[in-house]
């Protein structure tokens, strides 16, 4: 029978973080996705809600940093639980960066939580490890003499994905990059312009007490500085949906017109299928299929399509994007969209624990997979259609050499220019689009526009 842990501190802001980082810790899920269960299911209000967005993220994100300042306070590691290392890390986070909490306040809890959920030990251990991180101070990162394993800790990714940042980018690039994903994310949404222009929604929302901006990403976009667009009946009433902006960058890439067919080959969860579907009108035989591998998300594509009112145009199906060719004719849709499943490092920010997850083979065995898509998808595109492929990731395995492998392979093909706001044209490199996550503070994606010339 577990330990009774008294409800006072169950319903603390901290223990709750801690649970949260635990199960992400074990792989048991996204942070991203763990985050809404873990305030529903204890019932977090607004203000607990946010510190406990802040605590989680913040930790996850600084897992390595916060590791290396631990090290020097704790004698003899391998013999602390990993829930203990975590409430350590969870302090430390609140110590270093977050100066609207009393000092006392966060070592005084750490030393209750590690009471009651270990024992007086394990709180009079954890009591002082950090007593003497408040005497002694941060270690220094320059007492790691090998440069890119300091870069490595400094940003709190692997050394392997840091190096392989490295060889693509550039020392400096990688650190702006990796310091860029401790801020936190953006939250953006696409309106239906065909129900609302964009200065209408941001003068909605702005009555509303949201503070918002016009995206200089996408003429579709609007930014939230302030406020919960999800909660505005924009949202409920479907002239807006929550996407990143690089995300609204592929319909209009496609060069849509109303009575086009067009297959979405990775459609879940029907954010881009939806987009796609704005620009279609069904009584001149508009139509988007929508594809996926998995009836719940087959069953998501199609409430997204309903809540945003494109349902007229959207047919779903469950079906493998790899097995395309075999179940439609030649020569059959005039755009295609393969939004390719990826490593999806391009969402380090929204999702930290992926740049812990991912291993070196997972970059063998995605471009397979992916090219397979594109082979499988290209022989039902009509002559002079248009096929985007795109990833979340900014993996160049993923996204350049996958277009290369391609177009080697069909010269039928050819990468045709991708029309897009000013601020987003310097992003563009041999008609290839890469954003990469600091730069605009969007997601990292890719899109690559290719046409079939004969």
């Amino acid at each position: 029978m577990g330990k009774k842990i008294p409800a006072r501190v169950k319903r603390s802001v901290r223990y709750v973080a801690l649970q949260t980082i635990e199960r992400v810790d074990k792989g048991g899920a996204y942070s991203n996705l763990l985050l809404n269960e873990m305030i529903n299911k204890s019932d977090l209000g607004e203000k607990d809600s946010r510190l406990f967005t802040e605590l989680v993220y913040g930790t996850i994100s600084r897992k390595l940093l916060l590791e290396y300042y631990l090290t020097p306070f704790i004698k003899n590691p391998k013999k602390v639980d990993n829930w203990v290392k975590n409430l350590l890390s969870l302090s430390m986070y609140q110590l270093i960066y977050l100066d609207k909490i009393p000092d006392h306040a966060v070592i005084n809890e750490a030393v209750e939580i590690g009471k009651h959920r270990g024992n007086s030990g394990i709180g009079k251990f954890v009591n002082g490890v950090l007593r003497s991180f408040q005497r002694e101070g941060l270690p220094s990162l320059e007492k790691i003499s090998d440069p890119v394993e300091r870069l490595s800790v400094e940003i709190s990714m692997p050394q392997w994905l840091t190096e392989k940042l490295i060889k693509q980018l550039g020392m400096d690039e990688t650190r702006k990059l990796g310091l860029s994903l401790f801020e936190k994310s953006h939250v953006s949404g696409r309106v239906d312009t065909r129900e609302i222009s964009v200065l209408e929604a941001l003068e909605e929302l702005q009555v509303a007490g949201i503070e918002a901006s016009a995206s200089n990403v996408s003429p579709y976009g609007v930014v939230a500085e302030k406020g919960f667009l999800a909660g505005h009946y924009l949202f409920a009433s479907g002239k807006l949906t929550i996407q990143d902006e690089s995300s609204m960058l592929v319909a209009p890439a496609m060069q849509i017109e109303k009575n086009h067919v067009v297959l979405d080959a990775c459609a879940a969860p029907g954010g881009k299928t939806a987009h796609i579907a704005t620009f279609l009108d069904a009584s001149k035989g508009g139509r988007v299929k929508a594809l996926d591998i998995h009836d719940h998300k087959i069953k998501l594509i199609k409430q997204n399509a309903e809540r945003l009112h494109v349902k007229a145009v959207v047919d779903t199906e469950k079906l493998d994007a790899r097995k395309v060719g075999e179940e439609f004719p030649a020569e059959y849709f005039d755009r295609i969209l393969v939004d390719a499943p990826c490593s999806g490092l391009g969402l380090m920010r929204r999702k930290p624990d992926i740049k812990y997850n991912k291993v070196p083979e997972d970059f063998e065995q995605l471009p397979k997979i992916q090219l397979e898509i594109l082979e499988s998808v290209s022989h039902t595109l009509k002559q002079w259609g248009i096929m985007v492929y795109s990833t979340c990731t900014i993996a160049k395995e993923e996204n350049q050499e996958v277009i290369a492998a391609f177009l080697e392979k069909h010269s039928e093909f050819k990468k045709i220019d991708i029309e897009v706001e000013e601020a987003v044209q310097t992003a563009i490199h041999e008609q290839m689009l890469t954003l990469y996550p600091h730069q605009l503070m969007t997601d990292g994606f890719f899109i690559c526009c290719m046409q079939k010339v004969c």
